[in-house]
């Protein structure tokens, strides 16, 4: 029994050609070799992975194939759109063998009768699939029928299958609706899309947004041209469904265009985070003479903010001025958005303060500016100043606090916030769930965090991902595996784009290079998922840590989109670790073009210099910091001990005990230095690394300490006699560690 769940642990694991052959030789040598179960996981494998040829050679060896090996073939050969094969070992399956196709196989044989435009043969499928209620019932059958009838040109007979279901589901809308509109018929597409959206259980999916938007162009085509409405409802279409390049052309296209049709290209460019061309459309409708009106306004400063253009923004900002709406919720509310993420607080909040009347979006943006500045604590005032305005915070602005307080890392304020959270009704909201998960692990107490997981009725991808994420930023990326493979195996989730962040991100800072690899692999080739910016930063940043800057570079090199500012980020930042001068200076190059305004990517590049002794080029890039105004946020970090909570900045001296602060580190320093030396004496202190890989060596983690572990010192010299343990340090581009007295 043992040996079984093994080889089925085995497959699971298989993602690759020779993979599945050493594995089909291994069922071999067990004498299991005519097990369907295992016949059936190795056609399918071959098929995935090797050829089709290879998948039908295992369903010929096999004695007695049942219904689960026919389906496994059949769905292969009409994967490939072998349509006339895969009819044939229908035939084959029903008249020779015997054996009674399910809902599975019916689906199939229909599809592949779609294909072949096969009408009669597909009825009698249908009168087949009548004779079973089971079979009859099932929505995939009657979804595949619909597709058939459709693309023979029957959409009476569609409509007739599609009725005989009393709560159709989206597979079966959007057939209904793909039908309409692959037979030129737009309306009675748009008609059926209408009533589908008023229905409760339906969610609407990416494909019945296509088929929706193609027939919207279809009714242009037939001479709606000139109706402008029309064309601007489309026009917003396109660009709520993310189609920007259709849009811009129908834009471009369009003989009359009113302040609609401009604010609306605007917004999709806006959305879409084409941040350049929103401004530059903005000014042509300027130019144009347009007035722009409060919507224009709120696109355009979004553009800025994505951007960071604050030169933009306030020339924006003069417009609505002077077009005298610039205290309008949403107009305000995007300025204080933009002068936040322009790093420009005190605007912000000269804005907010202005402002007549104040709704929770409002209160909103000014708590998630302060934030986003590194002045999270002054987010947890603006919570306690909205609270006593009477202004009842939404789940948004929950999770804002929550996501702010995380920054500080203080674990009484998680629990206060915790218990208003359940008082207020808001603990049934995954979102908020995922965010307590999250503030708990970075208050350093991932036990809470593990606690809060496992008592969720409701798991869905966000909450996994959050506790996947918890594991990593404790640098304990086994466990973050183990939750990884309970998700995928023990529950229907599937993971998305922010579960592999998440995973990856914690294969990176435990140094897991082999897993992180397959990890990527996996979301590639498994679950078909496209890698941005962020996730192939992390894969820098994982062969970046070990020091394979080599192979960190080949990813930035055949990564399918431009590299972002974070990827040539992690490149230098692992230069500097491991002192590669020549491809630091290709980051930086890169850097300085992408993001030319922040100091610390030249604060980087000089400190690579300064450690090979390359002073004059050290000299030159301070010049030019100082040339250019540029000005280094200092990270600020907390700690809390015995119930009080201490703030220290990176370098700082201004303590009066600093003198003490930084003996102590010293001496930290050096016993630190005599332990790597004499690997067989355990260290007076035990020093485990949460962040910091262990291959980073001891004199970079001792630079490290230096710029960060400072009020520390100052505790330890308070407080002699107490053990403590560092709360998390809040700042997640600073490597931290946690050091626990003896």
């Amino acid at each position: 029994m043992r040996s079984r769940q093994v080889l089925v642990d085995l497959f699971q694991a298989c993602n690759n050609g020779r993979s599945v052959s050493q594995l089909h030789s291994q069922v071999f040598k067990t004498g299991i070799l005519h097990d369907t179960f295992f016949a059936t996981k190795l056609n399918s494998l071959y098929a995935k992975y090797a050829s089709l040829q290879a998948a039908r050679k295992v369903f010929d060896e096999t004695p007695h194939p049942n219904v689960h090996l026919w389906n496994s073939t059949l769905r292969s050969y009409c994967r490939e759109k072998q349509w006339e094969e895969t009819l044939r070992l229908f035939h084959l399956m029903i008249c020779t063998a015997g054996e009674a196709p399910d809902n599975f196989t019916i689906p199939i044989a229909l599809k592949a009768c779609a294909g072949l435009r096969m009408l009669e043969l597909g009825k009698v499928i249908h009168g087949f699939a009548k004779k079973n209620d089971e079979i009859g019932s099932d929505m995939f059958v009657g979804s595949a029928l619909v597709e058939l009838y459709s693309k023979c040109g029957q959409m009476g007979e569609a409509l007739k299958v599609f009725e005989e279901f009393q709560r159709p589901d989206t597979v079966l809308w959007t057939s209904m609706v793909t039908g309409y509109q692959q037979n030129n018929d737009p309306e009675e597409a748009l008609a059926l899309f209408s009533q589908m959206v008023m229905m409760d259980c339906v969610v609407l999916d990416p494909v019945t947004l296509v088929s929706v938007v193609s027939a919207c162009a279809q009714l242009l085509n037939a001479g709606f041209d000139g109706d402008l409405p029309l064309v601007n409802s489309l026009l917003n279409l396109y660009a709520k469904t993310g189609c920007e390049k259709i849009a811009a052309n129908l834009f471009s296209k369009m003989p009359e265009r009113d302040v609609i049709s401009w604010s609306t290209m605007i917004a999709c460019y806006a959305t879409n985070e084409a941040a350049n061309e929103a401004l530059n459309l903005f000014h042509e409708m300027i130019e144009k003479r347009f007035e722009p009106n409060s919507v224009t306004v709120v696109s355009a400063l979004q553009a800025c903010a994505v951007s960071r253009n604050l030169e933009e923004g306030k020339k924006i900002h003069k417009i609505a001025v002077w077009k005298g709406f610039e205290l309008d919720f949403s107009v305000s509310t995007a300025l204080i958005d933009m002068y936040m993420k322009c790093s420009c607080p005190d605007e912000a909040v000269d804005l907010f303060q202005r402002l007549p009347k104040k709704d929770v979006v409002s209160w909103v943006a000014l708590l998630s500016g302060y934030a986003q500045n590194g002045m999270a604590y002054k987010s947890m005032g603006v919570f306690r100043n909205m609270l006593s305005d009477d202004i009842q915070p939404d789940a948004v602005a929950v999770v804002k606090i929550l996501a702010a307080s995380s920054e500080l890392g203080i674990f009484q304020q998680a629990l206060c916030l915790h218990g208003y959270v359940v008082r207020s009704g808001f603990n049934s909201n995954v979102f908020v769930g995922a965010s307590l998960i999250e503030l708990y692990s970075k208050c350093g107490s991932l036990g809470d965090a593990v606690k809060l997981f496992k008592g969720m009725i409701v798991r869905d991808v966000v909450i996994w991902s959050s506790m996947i994420a918890a594991y990593g930023i404790h640098g304990r990326g086994g466990e973050a595996l183990e939750i990884f493979d309970q998700m995928v195996k023990n529950s229907t989730v599937r993971p998305n784009n922010v579960t592999f962040l998440s995973i990856l991100s914690a294969c990176s800072h435990s140094g897991l290079v082999e897993e992180g690899l397959k990890i990527f692999d996996r979301m590639v080739h498994d679950y078909q998922l496209k890698p941005d910016s962020e996730h192939f930063g992390i894969m820098v940043d994982l062969l970046g840590r070990i020091g394979q800057l080599g192979k960190a570079m080949d990813i930035i090199n055949r990564m399918p989109i431009p590299a972002g500012p974070h990827v040539w980020g992690a490149l230098l930042g692992a230069c500097r670790i491991h002192h590669n001068i020549e491809m630091g200076e290709v980051a930086a190059k890169n850097l300085f073009w992408l993001d030319p305004s922040h100091a610390g990517y030249y604060i980087l590049l000089s400190n690579i210099y300064a450690v090979d002794g390359k002073w004059d080029n050290v000299a030159e890039l301070r010049t030019l910091i100082k040339e250019r105004g540029l000005k280094k946020m200092f990270g600020q970090s907390m700690v809390e001990v015995r119930g009080g909570v201490h703030s220290f900045l990176a370098s700082d001296r201004f303590h009066p005990d600093s003198q003490k602060i930084y003996e102590l580190l010293r001496k930290l320093e050096a016993q630190m230095d005599h332990a790597t030396q004499r690997p067989q004496v355990q260290p007076p202190l035990a020093i485990t690394s949460c962040t910091l890989a262990t291959h980073i060596p001891w004199k970079a983690k001792a630079v490290y300490m230096r710029a960060h572990f400072r009020w520390l010192g100052h505790f330890w010299e308070i407080f002699p006699t107490y053990p403590f343990q560092a709360a998390d340090m809040s700042k997640s581009n600073v490597p931290t560690l946690a050091m626990i007295a003896i």
